[in-house]
This record gives structure tokens, C-alpha cells and sequence, in this order.
């Protein structure tokens, strides 16, 4: 199972009986659905003012729903990850007008996530919002000059250049394939096209951009608007929404229940893009853009056509990454030091999760082979990338690899943490706290004994199938 890196234009009709069949739609959900997404469904169910969902902060900024290690995390690895997934396909980054305006000084980050993608083999189709025509061209010449690792890109712009074309935001410019054509020469050649709105009136622009990206069937469409992406009413951000979500939000009344009737178009923007093909949409602001794109937090929401994850064992093409994501659990202190021996034996026991049809989600194995005399297994590696956190993604991996214990007939499994988040989510899943001496000694044999200080030991005792 290749990891890979990194869905309706509807009008919500009014009618007797929608809401409830909304509600009741959610609350009758398959057991995968996670418990976030019912909880985000509720906020957005609810009446009060508590429930208005606030705009994202400004991502730029350290927030508390960003909660992490205190020390730095490189993420020079993760956005090789993205560059990887990118390579060979096209992006769609649409920026509005009004946030292309007031995010000026964002424009040079915004050049050098074109430079990276570019330089990466990957096509960008760029379609920026303007007050005109003239300011739209000047604006894109201008900031040829602020872009000095890769000038090129823009500098060469010209009102009547072969990179430029200009869309009216109400002609019927998709009934026509010349400029897509057009379009389409310009990005295999040169991997860059850009793409001049007038004066679009900013709903519009949310689906004109919908629209291009469908038509084009795009791997991913970025929409940097002002508001960035969906917080919850506490503030913290939704960093993923599927289709299930974007329809209890889109229900009748829902959007504005929750404060964000506004963005009620955005919304059905956003979903008929999904429907109509196109991989997956990030909504963000300008300036964290590098931040969504090549990072696992993101500073905005990610869309997907599907909640369904898969979990299925790792493939020899999936090794390196997962690699990569140990050691990054290593550094945010979640996960335990490793020997290339340890984490050899990992990669062929591991299973991973993917949501959607492009997104790694998270790792977890079962160990056996030191365990085999006391018929127990551990839990080892269990890591949730940060973007899917509360996804109920480490309860579909422990409870892929509990089945597989169970088949091989062992008498229990356990998990060794020192992350008290880590011990309360296996308590939840029917673990009891025990001491280390009720679990195999082979686990502590050349064990760092300042680890073991702090290491707590969770054991889960399986029922052994009876016979018919």
C-alpha cells in the first residue's frame, strides 16, 4: 500500500424535515466516523452565541491550539514529504483580492513556494483576484522584483504576455477551451501560468476558482483567503473537514447557527469542487501558505472528498517516510530512541492510515517476536500526524492491530508511554494501568533506566475465543 503524501454545487433546499435528517444522519454514523467530527457537527448545531466559530488567527503567530514541543520541530523532512506528493502534478493557488491586497508583504513567501514547486517539476496555475486589470498586471511585475531566488517566475509578466491571461468573472470563459489550451502549453513548458481576475466580486471568485479547478481536475486547489481556515467556537482550528462535515455545515440554517453564514458559499464552493475530481482544497491565509502546503500542522483547514480511512500494512515505498515520522516522534519526545535494528523490525510489522485518497495519517505495529514465550504483544509506534489528531485515526490502528493479536491467539497486549495524553488514550480504549512486572521481561532488558523512571505500563487482556 503506496502512503501517498498529501466531494457538489448545491444550494441547501428548505424543507420540512432537512434538519432533522441531517442530525439524524450524523448521529447514525458508521463506528469509524471519529468523535471530533460529531463534536465539530454539534458546534455547528448549536444555537448559542458560544457557538459562533471564530476566524483563524493569524498563523504567523504562536496560538494555543498549536500546542507542541517547546523546542523547534525541523520540518525541512516534512516538506520534502509534500514535494514528493506534489512532483509531476498541478496545484491551483487562488488568491482573493482583498487578501492579495492587504498580504503584500506575504508575496515574497508566496514566490518562493511557486520557486520550490516549480523547481520541483509540479505546475502552478496562479489565479490572483485584482481591482483591474492594469493594478492586476502591476501588481504581478512588481513583485517579480521582491522575488530574488527566483525572479523569472514573474518579472517577464506583460499585459499581453504568453504567461498572463485575464478571466472576466462573469463571461462564460469555461464554456471556451482556448485559454485552457493555452493554459495548458504554458504549464508543461514552463510549469507556471497566471491568471488575472477583475474586479471579481468575492463569493464569485470562491467558485470561479471551484470552477477552473474542476475543470482542470487539479491535484490540489489552495484558496488563500482572509479569514484563513475554520477555527471551533474555542478558537483552536479545524485543520480537516470531509464531505460529511461540509454537508451538516452546508444543511439549512447550520452555517449560520454557527457563525459562518457568510462563508456559506465558500463552503458549497468547496465541496463542488471535491465532487467534481479535484484531489483535495486548503483554505488558508497568504501568509501561512507555505505552512499548509509543506508542513504536517498546517495553518489552515484541509478538505477531502471522504472520511474513509484505510488501514493497511506498509509498503517498501512507504519506509522512508514513515522513518521520517519517527524521528520526528522521537524529537517531540512522544516516541521512544530507536536502534535501525528496532525500527527495521517496525517497518515490517507496521501498519499505516491513510484518509481520503492522499493523506497519511499515522503508523502503529504490533510487537511480537520478543513476546512470543509470555504469548504477548506490544503496542509500539503509535503516531498521529499532527494535522489528524482527534480524527479517531490511533483508535482504527490499535484496533487493526488488536485484531491481528487476537487472531494469533495471544493472552494480552500492552503499551509502555511517558506521555500522559498517550496513557489516557489507552485507558479510554479498555487498558488498566499496571506495574512492570506484569508485563514480559524482555520488554526492560537494556532499557534506559532514567526512561523507565517515568514510563508507565498499560496492559489489555484478550479474550480467548471459545469454541462453537
Amino acid at each position: 500500500m503506496p502512503l501517498s503524501k498529501d466531494v457538489a454545487r448545491s444550494t441547501p433546499k428548505r424543507g420540512a424535515g432537512i434538519q432533522d435528517a441531517t442530525v439524524a444522519k450524523l448521529q447514525c454514523r458508521q463506528p469509524e466516523i471519529s468523535e471530533r467530527r460529531e463534536t465539530v457537527a454539534m458546534a455547528l448545531r448549536a444555537r448559542s452565541a458560544s457557538a459562533v466559530l471564530i476566524v483563524s488567527p493569524d498563523p504567523m503567530q504562536p496560538q494555543e491550539h498549536r500546542a507542541g514541543p517547546a523546542h523547534a520541530v525541523d520540518t525541512a523532512p516534512e516538506k520534502q514529504f509534500y514535494l514528493e506528493e506534489f512532483r509531476g502534478r498541478t496545484l491551483l493557488i487562488a488568491v482573493a483580492a482583498e487578501e492579495a491586497i492587504a498580504r503584500s508583504a506575504a508575496w515574497p513567501a508566496l514566490g518562493e513556494v511557486v520557486r520550490d514547486l516549480v523547481q520541483n517539476d509540479s505546475r502552478v496555475l496562479l489565479l490572483v483576484g485584482c481591482e483591474d486589470l492594469s493594478a492586476g498586471t502591476k501588481l504581478v511585475q512588481q513583485q517579480g522584483l521582491s522575488f530574488p531566488l527566483a525572479p523569472e517566475l514573474f518579472s517577464s509578466v506583460e499585459e499581453s504576455g504568453s504567461r498572463l491571461a485575464v478571466l472576466d468573472p462573469s463571461g462564460d470563459h469555461l464554456e471556451s477551451t482556448n485559454w485552457l489550451a493555452r493554459a495548458w502549453r504554458y504549464l508543461r513548458d514552463e510549469r507556471l501560468f497566471v491568471v488575472l481576475v477583475p474586479q471579481p466580486e468575492h463569493t464569485r471568485f470562491a467558485w470561479l476558482a471551484a470552477e477552473v479547478a474542476a475543470k482542470l481536475r487539479v491535484h490540489k486547489l489552495v484558496l488563500a483567503e482572509s479569514e484563513g481556515g475554520i477555527a471551533d467556537p474555542k478558537g483552536a482550528m479545524i485543520p480537516f473537514m470531509d464531505r460529511a462535515m461540509l454537508d451538516a455545515v452546508l444543511a439549512v440554517g447550520q452555517a449560520e447557527w454557527a457563525g459562518l453564514g457568510h462563508r456559506r458559499a465558500l463552503f458549497a464552493a468547496i465541496r463542488q469542487a471535491l465532487q467534481q475530481g479535484v484531489g483535495s482544497v486548503n483554505l488558508c491565509r497568504l501568509s501561512g501558505l507555505a505552512e499548509e502546503l509543506f508542513t504536517y500542522t498546517g495553518s489552515g483547514t484541509l478538505f477531502t472528498a471522504s472520511d474513509y480511512c484505510s488501514v493497511e500494512r506498509l509498503g517498501i515505498d512507504d519506509f522512508a517516510e514513515v522513518e521520517r515520522l519517527l524521528s520526528r516522534g522521537v524529537r517531540e519526545g512522544v516516541l521512544k530512541p530507536r536502534t535501525e535494528q528496532e525500527i527495521a523490525r517496525f517497518l515490517f510489522q507496521a501498519y499505516g492510515a491513510v484518509v481520503g485518497r492522499h493523506h497519511l495519517a499515522g503508523v502503529c505495529a504490533l510487537e511480537t517476536e520478543l513476546y512470543r514465550a509470555d504469548r504477548a504483544g506490544e503496542i509500539v509506534g503509535l503516531y498521529t500526524i499532527t494535522r489528524f489528531k482527534g480524527e479517531g485515526i490511533g483508535r482504527k490502528l490499535l484496533a487493526r492491530v488488536l485484531a491481528d493479536a487476537r487472531a494469533l491467539g495471544l493472552d494480552y497486549v500492552f503499551a509502555c508511554t511517558t506521555v500522559p495524553s498517550a496513557e489516557a488514550f489507552f485507558l479510554r480504549e479498555g487498558f488498566r494501568k499496571v506495574g512492570h512486572d506484569e508485563v514480559p521481561k524482555a520488554k526492560w532488558q537494556n532499557y534506559p533506566a532514567s526512561r523507565r523512571q517515568r514510563v508507565v505500563a498499560l496492559r489489555l487482556d484478550l479474550e480467548v475465543p471459545r469454541e462453537a
